[in-house]
């Protein structure tokens, strides 16, 4: 039998296959169409390539919310066009299959939880820093339920907007993504030396948002991915351990806080798990 895995970002689409669910296969990349035709198209022509059209079950993540029945997006700032379309629908007509999805992060948190950095622990909370932050729990190897999704980094934490001003929504995100900034500075994150003393403070804005992660979810591990973190230069994380335990003040142990292994592929070993907990 032969499975498919995707992980679809707002930049590029990721597509390989399983024939045991154990293991994967070589990875197709390609640009992410902004046009919800064009990718059903394309993601359709690779899939035909990888597998003849024969095709067992498949399965993988796709960025933003997820409409309430996870059929496709619900709304996202980059792939707006994707924004109320039946994916699943679509590719269950092409292959005459199940497919199942879920969100980029909570896929890539999964593919960790099981195969990597969090692999043996039973509450993992994964977060990604990158172009945006997003993230989810995940208990005993299975993404927790959740009525509309994980959105860590919509949290607020600049509360009196002395980082931010006042004209932007004082978030995680906003205070620690790639995306915030070069918006801040005006120049590419990797473009600023790692010995600049903005990637220590933005290892103490992402230590606030891990307290809140460690006193709402009581991880065993809380396992950080996404170019900001395992990028170079990147926020490193002995300092985001020194920040998170002044933060917690003896009030909470720290969890062990840890780099993501899977890289790129973190998604696809998280949709390989899912579909086999759904086949």
């Amino acid at each position: 039998m032969t499975y498919v895995l995707f992980d679809i970002g707002g930049t590029k689409t990721r597509i390989t296959t399983s024939d045991d669910l154990q293991t994967i296969g070589s990875v197709e990349k390609f640009d992410t169409p902004n046009r919800f035709d064009s990718a059903v198209e394309k993601i359709t022509t690779v899939i035909n390539k990888l597998t003849d059209g024969k095709v067992s079950g498949i399965a993988g993540g796709v960025r933003g919310r997820l409409q309430e029945d996870r059929s496709g997006i619900e709304n996202d700032a980059v792939l707006t066009d994707w924004a109320g379309k039946d994916l699943v629908g679509a590719l269950e007509e092409a292959f005459d299959t199940k497919v199942y999805i879920e969100n980029d992060s909570a896929i890539a948190g999964l593919g960790e939880a099981v195969f990597g950095a969090g692999k043996g622990m039973d509450i993992v909370a994964y977060h990604t820093v990158s172009t945006g932050v997003g993230g989810a729990k995940i208990e005993e190897g299975k993404i927790d339920q959740a009525s509309i999704g994980f959105e860590p980094g919509h949290q607020y934490l600049d509360i009196d907007r002395t980082v931010l001003g006042e004209d932007i929504e004082p978030t995680l995100e906003n205070l620690v993504s790639g995306t915030a900034l070069a918006e801040r500075f005006g120049v590419p994150a990797y473009e600023i030396p790692q010995e600049d003393v903005v990637w220590d403070e933005l290892a103490e804005y992402l230590a606030q948002g891990l307290r809140n992660t460690i006193m709402y979810w009581s991880p065993d591990v809380i396992v950080l991915g996404g170019s900001m973190i395992v990028g170079d230069p990147a926020i490193l994380i002995e300092p985001i351990r020194k920040y998170t335990v002044a933060s917690l003040d003896g009030f909470e142990a720290c969890p062990l806080i840890t780099k993501a292994k899977l890289g790129d592929e973190a998604g696809l070993y998280g949709a390989m798990v899912l579909l086999k907990q759904r086949s």
